[in-house]
């Protein structure tokens, strides 16, 4: 006899600490007053960009995002889980102002977080109001998006040397524009993943591909490919 079979359905949280410890939420624009008025600062949150592959909770397996996506960062060290979680005590650092998606997810009643899924979600245009700035994210999003990398990867069985080198010089641009950038206009490093999303040099693994960056600077690429230097 199933021992559980006479268990009453679960209605509220145990506080397991399941959700939270294997991901962050994705803000919504309901969301917007937790990054103006706190506890969110820009350091705590990464964007998504277009295209981007991402784990779809709802759904299941990886797909690339249809529009860009802001996330609370997760913790460092590849530990994952929401980087306000403290799984030693299992509570929310910011429990009584935690964004929408977290106050919606109930793991014995999925309804209210599917109502809020179709909801818009925060962009940084919501929250950045200085037009050089949006001008600067505009260009990075042209010259720096994901279909113009997966055109270049899926072309390398037929141009190989020519394509990878295109690559490597796509993601030295994304690299080395981040530093420059955070200098110009006074941003902390620790917002430019917010600013211009993840670096490509990180996220080129979605496309099968590695970067190692060796101690004089030159760039490794090696996954579909034997390595290449740039």
């Amino acid at each position: 006899m199933d021992p559980g079979a006479n268990q009453s359905p679960r209605t509220h949280c145990i506080r397991c600490g399941e959700c939270c410890a294997k991901s962050s939420p994705t803000l919504h624009r309901k969301d917007l007053p937790l990054v103006r008025e706190g506890p969110l600062r820009i350091e705590n949150l990464y964007t998504l960009r277009k295209g981007e592959l991402v784990w779809d909770n709802v759904h299941g397996g990886l797909i690339p995002v249809d529009q860009e996506m802001i996330k609370v960062r997760e913790k460092k060290g590849g530990k994952g889980g929401c980087c306000f979680y403290d799984g030693t005590e299992k509570a929310c650092a910011i429990y009584e102002r935690r964004p929408a998606q977290c106050a919606g997810l109930k793991c014995w009643d999925t309804a209210e977080f599917l109502e809020l899924y179709r909801t818009p979600r925060l962009q940084r245009r919501d929250l950045i109001h200085d037009g050089v700035l949006l001008a600067l994210i505009e260009e990075h999003d042209k010259r720096c998006g994901y279909a113009a990398l997966r055109d270049h990867v899926q072309r390398i069985p037929e141009d190989g040397d020519e394509t990878l080198k295109k690559i490597l010089e796509l993601l030295k641009f994304d690299f080395h524009l981040r530093p420059f950038l955070a200098q110009k206009l006074g941003i902390q490093s620790e917002e430019m993943d917010f600013f211009f999303g993840r670096p490509l040099t990180e996220t080129i693994v979605m496309f099968g591909l590695k970067v190692v960056r060796q101690a004089d600077g030159i760039f490794f690429l090696t996954g579909l490919t034997s390595g290449k230097k740039g």
